[in-house]
């Protein structure tokens, strides 16, 4: 079957049109992060709860207490010990709320993007680098929001659209590739097992390094308190932060053990052999050793969090250089990028 040209264009439209979504989810998440979203208490307001009685007074502070545990709360209340009004909390969080309300109409977009490039070469959407990080962004996207719904991480929004939107823009530049069939040594059925679980693997680790950035920064915050971090005092504790960061990437760890056996499978299934130290197959080898080493930092609190936190980072980076100059500029059996 001969590639469909029209939905191949529309597919690099909905990339577009998704793109411009994540650039205005950034900026409203942005707002929110770096915004001032502190309430106009009165003094008056004030004066009253400070004469409230005792009793009262445990109460409005336990219930004050409950809504301070979600990431993001107003500081004045905690230094009040007052409950705010209701419509200051429908309001202090508006900019995340839309920010959270595009980015799931970008996804949406970005989805359809996915769908309409496979259904143009009939084929599964990840065949080449462009494809990869098309499908990858996505499936990035859809684990933060999944994340949100069981803990409000709504403070990575601006650097979870603002990735996907950069990424997304070396998809359709520096990696585009032209729809078209797979070639012969990736038609298999394996595609379709070995690589989804290597995006999945890499859309948790990014989300973990995030935190673990955050996590830094709020370490710097809580032992410093320097003025350029001061929106920081709306995030998490940097033990909650990390705490969220490790359970992510041991999920990803988990993941990406399944694609390093799962490839070796492959290229035994390819080539008739397991292992052949090949660029590719060396490299994913390492980032499971660094997030291996991370782990076992973690678990033996030999290290301290925040060099555990760096680790973190250094295993993205080594995904990162994985995806892109190995794939690029390193020659072996898995040279699949599409590129010229």
């Amino acid at each position: 079957m001969d590639v469909n040209t029209d939905l191949a264009m529309w597919s690099n439209q909905l990339i577009i049109s998704a793109m411009i979504v994540y650039a205005f989810a950034m900026i409203f998440y942005a707002f929110d992060l770096f915004g001032s979203r502190e309430l106009k208490t009165s003094q008056t307001s004030v004066g009253t709860a400070a004469k409230a009685s005792s009793v009262r007074r445990t109460n409005r502070k336990t219930a004050t207490t409950a809504v301070l545990d979600r990431p993001g709360d107003d500081e004045s209340a905690a230094a009040t010990g007052t409950d705010p009004a209701p419509s200051a909390r429908r309001n202090r969080r508006r900019g995340a709320r839309i920010g959270t309300s595009l980015l799931v109409l970008a996804v949406l977009l970005h989805a359809a993007a996915v769908l309409t490039r496979a259904l143009s070469v009939s084929r599964v959407p990840w065949g080449n680098m462009m494809e990869y990080v098309l499908t990858a962004t996505v499936i990035t996207v859809i684990v933060y929001l999944v994340v949100n719904l069981k803990k409000d991480v709504r403070y990575l929004g601006t650097f979870v659209s603002g990735g996907v939107l950069l990424s997304l823009g070396l998809a359709i530049t520096v990696f585009y590739t032209p729809a078209a069939k797979l070639i012969p040594a990736l038609d298999s059925y394996w595609i379709a097992i070995h690589v989804p679980i290597a995006i999945l693997s890499t859309s948790l680790l990014f989300i973990s390094a995030a935190l673990a950035l955050f996590q830094i920064l709020k370490t710097v915050h809580e032992d410093r308190d320097p003025k350029w971090l001061r929106f920081m005092k709306r995030l998490p504790s940097s033990t909650d932060l990390e705490r969220i960061s490790y359970t992510i990437a041991a999920v990803g760890f988990i993941t990406w053990t399944f694609t390093l056996i799962a490839g070796a499978i492959w290229a035994e299934v390819a080539w008739s052999r397991y292992w052949g130290w090949d660029s590719k197959e060396i490299w994913t080898f390492v980032v499971w050793v660094i997030y291996a080493a991370y782990l076992h930092a973690r678990a033996t609190r030999g290290w301290g969090p925040t060099k555990v936190a760096v680790l973190n980072l250094i295993g993205i980076a080594s995904v990162v250089f994985n995806f892109t100059v190995v794939n690029v500029y390193f020659n072996g059996l898995h040279s699949y990028s599409g590129l010229d």
